[in-house]
Parts: C-alpha cells; sequence; structure tokens
C-alpha cells in the first residue's frame, strides 16, 4: 500500500504529468539508447543517499525557519517594511502582496476565472449553433472584443504595430530585407513603447475616451511582439521555400510531433490577415503566453488538435498542480516577508544566512508568481483545446547547471528563442558565446528597457563561459567513478555564480549583493556559513543527478 501511495505521489509530480511533450518516448530505439546511457540500479537505497537525506531533513526546516526570522515580526528591521504589508487570510497573518505584478494577477483572479468559463462556454455553445467551419473564426472575433475591453482605445496603438509588421512581412519583395526589417522594428517597438506609450492622437475621443480594464498596454505587448515575429518568421520561411500559393496543395497534415508542428507544411493561403489577427489575439494566451509559434497554433486549431487536450485526466492533474502551487505561493506570503523586505532594503544586522534566504526566497517567489499566471493560462488553453508547451518544468531550486537552467524556466519562450534567433544565428557552433551573447541582450531589452537587467543579461553569458569549458573539458572522463562527485563540485559553483546574478537583477540589486558578498567573505559567520552552504549545495547537487537519471531510466531525457 505503502508503495503504491509512493508511486502515485511521484507519478503527480513527474514531467509527463505536467506536458505529453516530457512523457518517454515512443520511438522504442530512442528510449532504449536513453536508458543505456545510466546505470540499471538506483542510488537512492545507498548509504552514501541515506545520509544525504538526513542533511535534506535538517538544512530544508532551517532555510524556511532562516527565512522567516528574517522577515516577521520578531525581526528588528519589521517597522521599515510593516507597512507594505496587508491584512491575510491564513491564520490571521498579514500577507506580503507588495510585489506589483503578482498582485494584480492575484486581485483579479476571480474575474479571470470568471473569464475562463464564459470563454470555453461561448465556443462550445456558438461553435455548432453557428456552423462556425474553423477555430480561429470564433478566436478572431473573441480575441478583438476581448483585446478592446482589455485595452480600450489604447488597442489602436497596438493595432499600429500590428499593421506594420504585417506590412513589412507581406510586400517587401525581397525576403532577405522583409526579415531584416521586421526584426528591426519589432525590436524597435520595444524603445518606441517604452518612451511613447502615452502619446496622444489629438482626437478626443480617443485621448479621453474609455482606456481598459488593462489601461498598461504595454505591459503586455512583449508578448504580442513575440507573436508578431512568429508569424512573419513562418511565413518568410515559408515563401522563401517557394511551395506553390495554393490552398489546394496536397499536404501530409497527419500526426506531426512538437518538433515538426515549427515548419508544419501549411498552406501559404494559411498566412492571411484573419489567421493573424486570430493568433495574436488567442485570449488564454494572450496576455503572458505560454508563446506558442503561428505554424503550431495553425495546425492545432484547423488540421489536427492533439491528443493530449482530450486526455482530460492529465488535465485534473495538471489542474490539481496549478492549486497546490497557488497554495505554496499563499504559505510563503503570509509567513516570510521577503519582497516587503527587499523593496524597503530592511536587512540590516542580519546574518549572511538571513540575507541569502531573503534573496533566495524572493527568487522562488519570482518564479511562483510567473508559474502561477503561465499554468493558468496554459490550463485555459487546455480546456480550449489547444496545447501550448509548459512554460516552467523544473522548481526554481532543482537546478544546478546554467545552461539547463535556461532550458527549463520560460521554457516556451527558450524554444522561441531557439528557432528564431539562436538557430538561425548559427546556434551551438563556432560562435555559440557570441550568440549567446545576443540571445541574451535581446531577453533582457524584451524584459525591460533597463540597463540593469542588459547588465544581468551580459553577466549570465559570462557565468555561462566556465560550464561550457569545463563540459568540453572533462567530458572524456565521464565514466570514471569520481566524475560525478567533481560535476558535484562544478554544479556548487554553478549554482552559487546563478545565484548571484539573479539575486543581482531582480532580488537585491547592487546594494543588497555587495552586502552579502562583503559578508560572505569578509566576516568569520559569513566564511562559515559559505563553506557549511556549500556543502549543502553539494549534497542537493547529487540528489539532482539521481533525479535526472531516474527520468533516464523511464527514457525521459529532457537535457535540463
Amino acid at each position: 500500500m505503502a508503495t503504491i501511495a509512493l508511486n502515485h505521489f511521484l507519478s503527480f509530480f513527474s514531467l509527463e504529468a505536467l506536458d505529453g511533450r516530457l512523457a518517454p518516448s515512443e520511438n522504442q530505439l530512442k528510449r532504449q539508447a536513453i536508458i543505456k546511457k545510466v546505470g540499471p540500479q538506483s542510488r537512492w537505497s545507498t548509504l552514501e543517499f541515506k545520509f544525504y537525506g538526513i542533511v535534506f531533513a535538517i538544512v530544508v526546516p532551517l532555510m524556511f525557519k532562516t527565512a522567516m526570522d528574517a522577515s516577521n515580526e520578531t525581526n528588528a528591521n519589521y517597522t521599515r517594511f510593516a507597512h507594505l504589508l496587508s491584512n491575510g487570510w491564513l491564520f490571521g497573518r498579514k500577507v506580503d502582496n507588495s510585489d506589483q505584478q503578482y498582485r494584480f494577477f492575484r486581485d483579479n483572479f476571480l474575474m479571470l476565472c470568471g473569464l475562463i468559463v464564459a470563454h470555453c462556454s461561448l465556443r462550445r455553445i456558438l461553435t455548432p449553433l453557428l456552423g462556425i467551419p474553423k477555430r480561429t473564426y470564433f478566436d478572431f472575433v473573441f480575441g478583438i472584443v476581448f483585446i478592446i475591453g482589455a485595452h480600450g482605445t489604447n488597442s489602436l496603438r497596438i493595432l499600429i504595430h500590428v499593421l506594420i509588421i504585417y506590412g513589412l512581412a507581406k510586400y517587401i519583395p525581397s525576403n532577405k530585407i522583409a526579415v531584416i526589417a521586421v526584426w528591426v522594428y519589432g525590436i524597435s517597438t520595444l524603445f518606441i513603447n517604452d518612451n511613447f506609450r502615452t502619446v496622444k492622437f489629438g482626437i478626443s475621443a480617443i485621448d479621453n475616451g474609455f482606456s481598459g480594464i488593462i489601461s498598461r498596454w504595454d505591459v503586455f505587448f512583449n508578448f504580442t511582439l513575440l507573436r508578431m515575429l512568429s508569424f512573419s518568421l513562418d511565413y518568410l520561411e515559408k515563401k522563401r521555400l517557394k511551395t506553390p500559393p495554393n490552398d489546394k496543395e496536397i499536404l501530409d497534415l497527419s500526426y506531426l510531433d512538437d518538433r515538426q508542428r515549427l515548419e508544419a507544411p501549411l498552406p501559404l493561403g494559411e498566412y492571411n490577415f484573419l489567421n493573424y489577427i486570430a493568433y495574436l489575439t488567442y485570449t488564454p494566451l494572450f496576455i503572458a503566453g505560454p508563446i506558442i509559434t503561428f505554424n503550431d497554433y495553425i495546425y492545432q486549431s484547423n488540421y489536427q488538435p492533439l491528443a493530449s487536450v482530450k486526455n482530460y485526466k492529465r488535465t485534473l492533474i495538471y489542474f490539481l498542480r496549478l492549486l497546490f502551487c497557488i497554495f505554496v505561493m499563499e504559505f510563503i506570503l503570509h509567513f516570510m516577508y521577503v519582497v516587503a523586505v527587499s523593496k524597503t532594503k530592511a536587512w540590516y544586522g542580519d546574518s549572511p544566512f538571513q540575507i541569502s534566504m531573503i534573496g533566495m526566497f524572493n527568487l522562488n517567489i519570482i518564479w511562483l508568481k510567473l508559474l502561477i499566471p503561465w499554468r493558468l493560462f496554459r490550463f485555459w488553453s487546455l480546456l480550449d483545446g489547444i496545447d501550448p508547451p509548459e512554460n516552467m518544468i523544473r522548481c526554481m531550486d532543482n537546478n544546478f547547471s546554467a545552461l539547463a537552467f535556461w532550458r527549463a524556466w520560460h521554457r516556451s519562450y527558450n524554444k522561441w528563442i531557439v528557432r528564431y534567433i539562436y538557430v538561425p544565428l548559427g546556434g551551438g557552433g563556432k560562435y555559440r558565446i557570441v550568440n549567446s551573447l545576443f540571445v541574451f541582450s535581446f531577453v533582457a531589452i524584451w524584459h525591460d528597457i533597463e540597463l540593469k537587467l542588459l547588465m544581468w543579461g551580459w553577466l549570465v553569458v559570462v557565468f555561462l563561459m566556465p560550464e561550457i569549458l569545463a563540459t568540453m573539458t572533462f567530458k572524456r572522463f565521464e565514466e570514471e567513478w569520481w566524475f560525478r562527485y567533481l560535476c558535484g563540485f562544478g554544479a556548487v559553483i554553478n549554482i552559487w555564480m546563478m545565484m548571484i546574478a539573479n539575486l543581482f537583477g531582480f532580488c537585491l540589486g547592487k546594494d543588497g549583493t555587495l552586502i552579502l558578498l562583503h559578508d560572505l567573505f569578509k566576516t568569520y559567520s559569513g566564511i562559515q556559513f559559505f563553506i557549511l552552504s556549500s556543502g549543502a549545495l553539494f549534497v542537493a547537487s547529487q540528489v539532482m543527478f539521481e533525479l535526472r537519471e531516474s527520468e533516464k531510466r523511464r527514457g525521459i531525457d529532457v537535457k535540463c
């Protein structure tokens, strides 16, 4: 009975429960090749991993306690950030609802749930009632109504960018010039919106009219930009291949896998204005994604729905995982006020351990505040019959590789970057570092026009270099017994560098990061903490290695 319960628990938190794309390959040869890469026996029952279990049992609760001590009423700095706390609903506790992004989602959660019910119900009622032949027709009409409700007259600002990008892709005769023009204008929109998002039209009805439920239209425009670029680049790629431009081609549009759908052999006629608008304004994914390419969206909408959207058991498990994450987030916000501490820099007198936990749980909150909306919107999309990629497939703390971390964090965006930037630039070939520099510069600018984030992007590339060089140098020793422990030491260095880069970019800022580094290496307690925490990270890395090995024994290798 205990074994059955454990198997159900592990299945609930497995990768394949999140996304069918992550399930073991149906190709037996490929699956066996993955399994052969690892030993047949797991290490969970060995003395070594029993010791690691004891370390986990001690360290993890201590981390939670330390974060609470550094941010609760008992801390001497409490009065500096108490004004940012609100009345909560758990055990009479205050809640830290001071993060603007998550507060918007949290305060409008019930309205979003109502919109999900309305959208899915209307499709199921109106499609047979009106005899709507294609899903994209419904998406086109509902999307326009939704965007006007969301952004009001500001929709016109979005429409200007939408029409310009469409015109550049459709009407510039040279494919190469069109690609360059689309990219130049696309990136320019980020700067245009940052500086001119409130410029008046000079027409009173527009300037003083209804500005929508979400007046800051530019906040969510960045996701629309990715979709505009996806449509344009997919169209230009199709056009370059010189496929006959008619809808009567004999095409093989039977089941295509995730990779094949990126280059789905769609008729050139599918790249029309109606499908363009339907794709840009597809309501479940409009606000924040996950990102699905135009080719994939049209394939799933008008040709071959994926079997995964009819797997109701998996969709239910996905929903339960979403609820679990929401309750974890609520627990953290009610018992660890680390966001408010970071906003007020209220860490005076705190130990290096406490400052590091303030930073670490801040990063966990950032992970959760992105994961929860993304999973809600993907759940909405699954209910509606479209299966986009899962954005977060690993817990933020279950990462030891900078390269793998970026493959698992905002996974649909990563796949978008690989398809439209990294591979066209040459991928991981001769200019891998330069290509990575371009990629992370775009990532930083896309997130926000801010020097701090641009520096963060470059810092990430610098931190990628040691891992790339170490992998190239030591890969030939991977069969040696000591290789796993050497990788563990490398993982500790990697984790520290990733933490410092992200603490600087998203949590503690320059001041807090410098204080942490000073205390770590110039105080006795800091050095002691650094040594002990590095040991704990080494243990964590060995557990992470074995988790990946366990997945490979089932034929899963997601390379992150």
